[in-house]
């Protein structure tokens, strides 16, 4: 795979990997960093443009919610997430990057309505933090 054709793939696999679909974008940014060391920055910043667009499609979905029940369909069981970003308002979504529960919180946070540019500044610094580090380790 030439070198656009991988960072597009990173983009894509982000943007999935961040929203309610499973998707093993890491995987993708160190198979990218490897065959590629020179792209580093244009890795990193590509993979946490496309996370941090999936995890703002997540907070639309919340926003787009009518009601409650509704919320509590699209959550499921973890409604432990709603009281977090009721907690601690949107810095609880530094932690959107965590399996499991990083979805639930950014639906979560549209659906309180939190401020969208709050959201998606510590949605997207989350994303870069666990991007970082991952980088960072195989360097």
């Amino acid at each position: 795979m030439d070198e656009q054709s991988s960072l597009l793939a990173l983009f894509t696999s982000s943007f999935l990997a961040a929203t309610l679909l499973p998707g093993g974008s890491e995987a993708v940014l160190v198979g990218v960093l490897l065959a590629y060391p020179d792209l580093h920055w244009q890795a990193l910043i590509l993979a946490t443009i496309g996370n941090t667009l999936g995890g703002m499609s997540s907070y639309l979905i919340g926003r787009l919610l009518p009601d409650e029940k509704t919320l509590h369909k699209k959550l499921g069981s973890n409604t432990r997430s709603l009281e977090w970003v009721r907690q601690h308002g949107t810095p609880i979504l530094l932690l959107s990057w965590a399996p499991l529960i990083g979805d639930v919180l950014c639906v979560a946070a549209g659906w309180l309505r939190t401020n969208w540019l709050w959201a998606l500044l510590f949605i997207a610094a989350g994303k870069f933090a666990r991007y970082w580090i991952i980088a960072t380790a195989i360097n």
